[in-house]
């Protein structure tokens, strides 16, 4: 059993930057592939970017290549996920994501955080 908690959300004008953590319980976190996965309103969740155990293969939503950067701190049980050049349309509930395989699909994903409110003004 994973529990995952994010923070760091919160209100942002258009440009700005936002750095969200997602602290997890339980020893075996790095043996997880952890995600990012965003919600907004009316809207289906969607995928963000992906992060293997080691860092090295990540994956990323093409709305937010370039912007976006994602890391893990295995010693810390915690994934991260650095939000640069912010827009409105990055405006969204984010969660974070634990599963044990390597995967963009939501529904592979065996454990959710509550989320955290992301709002961008213009």
């Amino acid at each position: 059993q994973v529990q995952l908690v994010e923070s760091g959300g919160g209100l942002v004008q258009a440009g700005g930057s936002l750095r969200l953590s997602c602290a997890a319980s339980g020893p075996t976190f790095r043996n997880y592939y952890m995600g990012w996965f965003r919600q907004a309103p009316g809207k289906e969740r969607g995928f963000v970017a992906s992060i293997d155990w080691s860092g090295s293969n990540i994956n990323w939503a093409d709305s937010v290549k370039g912007r976006f950067t994602i890391s893990r701190d295995n010693a810390k049980n915690t994934v991260y996920l650095q939000m640069n050049s912010l827009k409105p349309e990055d405006t969204a509930v984010y969660y974070c994501a634990a599963a044990t395989m390597q995967t963009t699909t939501p529904v592979y994903y065996n454990y959710w955080g509550q989320g955290t409110q992301v709002t961008v003004s213009s």
